[in-house]
């Protein structure tokens, strides 16, 4: 297997903090291994309260009395149209690094890590334009100017799978609207949030506009809680999702939180099998199974099934297990030990309650590296852990069905609502099925819903919408200003 490739070296002894690059107030450091090899590459400090102090009275103070907020909109959106010019020359240096920090497989971490998070930003970019920061409101009653004004400073706390997207979604409106940020990234995947600052401040973005603080658990609940944070936007798991909401709900601070999945993918019986199982590649295996709307359940007509499963078989035979470097590599290693651990635990319980592995379901034979093997099951019953629980890995679980009604019943039996997929030939059909669905997207033959369309969950994936015009709905606080009629008429700006 191939060793550690690094490919950029940033501040890495540093944490950045009010526009310059400083010393942290502790001596912890977090180790960031390659999933490949478990090897550490890089370290980085672990911020300390007191690291999180200043970081948050650097945002404080350059939303409560610098230049951003108070910047036009069209301003703001010059300096990160700069900011997004320099993100697109640096897209394939992104990539390699988050290859580096996560494993995700060189083949697709170009479109997956970094062209992704540059289409999102170019979406809010585009939404920005239209969306109504001001508007005037007539009625009979009265006349009054809305606006939208920045919600403050952000908590923006992000996981390690596809670092850069996260990040995007709330970086993007976040800035766009004039909020200031302190960024918490992964401890898994901290260094690409520093060619993130470096960008940021190379584009022209005010001093404390961005900080980056990587932290513990222990450190990143005392952000959640910081009396100088007015909204925290979280993503990662359920369970993480729930304590941070109880922690800002003592204080009403807003919060958005987008959360786990589990995923269901519906196949009609008109559907085209060969086309819906090879948009699977991406649709349930992508980076390596580790992304949260991906489609990890798959109902199924019992008169389809031995179709799909034979399928399912070949699909994943076809996708190399390796080096995430080596460019044939299709899934690669989990991110840590721990999720290579709850993997492997998930395909045990599978077979101890009854489900049948189609194709995997043993340990992976590497000698190093935190490799799982990919795993198709079926004879899974809806109560089953493996259709209920979010295994975050490269595994799936087939679900029969007799009717309609029980194929949509079964895509509802979960306490997540995220995303969802129907295969169908008959789109109109498609249509009214996807609408019984009750998730936050949901795509008729795999359909990408694209970046003006909001993202959220229903159910226990989450609160909030990111994306769209919803997504800066996240990121202001409404005011309306009662105007005389007359004023209105004659001299009112809307933009």
């Amino acid at each position: 297997m191939a060793e550690v490739l690094m490919v950029w070296t940033g501040q890495f002894d540093k944490l950045f903090l009010g526009g310059e690059w400083v010393a942290p107030n502790g001596d912890d450091r977090i180790d960031v291994r390659f999933p490949g090899t478990e090897e550490v590459f890089a370290t980085v400090p672990s911020a300390t309260r007191g690291d999180v102090d200043r970081a948050v009275a650097a945002a404080r103070a350059a939303f409560d009395t610098g230049p951003w907020p108070k910047l036009s909109v069209g301003e703001r959106l010059g300096v990160l149209h700069r900011f997004r010019e320099l993100y697109t020359a640096h897209l394939d240096t992104m990539a390699e690094l988050i290859t580096e920090e996560m494993g995700c497989p060189s083949r697709t971490a170009r479109a997956v890590q970094a062209q992704a998070p540059q289409l999102l930003l170019e979406g809010y970019l585009e939404v920005a334009e239209s969306y109504p920061f001001r508007d005037l409101r007539v009625a009979s009653t009265g006349t009054a100017l809305v606006t939208r004004e920045p919600v403050g400073v952000v908590a923006a706390i992000v996981p390690w799978n596809v670092p850069q997207s996260v990040i995007m979604q709330k970086l993007a409106p976040s800035l766009i609207t004039g909020c200031t940020v302190v960024l918490k990234p992964a401890p898994e995947t901290p260094l690409d949030s520093y060619l993130l600052a470096e960008l940021l401040q190379q584009a022209g973005v005010p001093d404390g506009v961005v900080n980056v603080v990587p932290a513990d658990r222990e450190v990143s609940e005392y952000l959640v809680a910081h009396r100088g944070v007015d909204k925290v936007s979280f993503t990662g798991s359920t369970a993480a999702g729930r304590r941070i909401a109880a922690v800002c709900g003592g204080d009403l601070r807003r919060v958005t939180l987008e959360l786990g999945g589990k995923s269901a993918a519906v196949f009609l019986d008109d559907a085209d099998l060969d086309t819906a199982v090879e948009s699977l590649r991406l649709l349930s295996f992508r980076n390596s199974g580790q992304v949260c709307s991906l489609k990890t359940r798959l109902v199924v007509s019992r008169r389809r099934e031995p179709e799909l499963l034979e399928r399912l078989a070949a699909l994943v035979e076809s996708m190399p297990v390796g080096d995430p470097h080596d460019p044939e590599t299709q899934i690669g290693p989990m991110v840590n030990a721990r999720q290579r651990d709850i993997v492997n635990n998930y395909i045990a319980v599978g077979q101890q309650q009854g489900a049948r592995a189609v194709v995997g379901g043993g340990t992976a034979d590497f000698d190093r590296g935190y490799f799982v093997q990919p795993t198709v099951f079926t004879d899974v019953r809806p109560e089953h852990r493996i259709a209920q629980e979010e295994i975050f890995g490269p595994v799936l679980a087939v679900l029969r069905y007799d009717t309609e009604d029980e194929a949509i019943a079964i895509a509802n039996d979960s306490p997540y609502g995220l995303s969802g997929a129907v295969f169908t030939t008959d789109l109109e059909h498609g249509l009214a099925v996807a609408g019984r669905i009750r998730t936050g997207t949901v795509e008729l033959n795999g359909s990408p819903i694209g970046t003006h369309a909001p993202v959220g969950g229903f159910k226990s994936s989450g609160i909030g919408r990111e994306q769209g015009y919803e997504g800066f709905d996240s990121y202001t606080e409404t005011r309306s200003i009662g105007l005389p009629p007359t004023f209105a008429d004659t001299t009112l700006e809307t933009r």
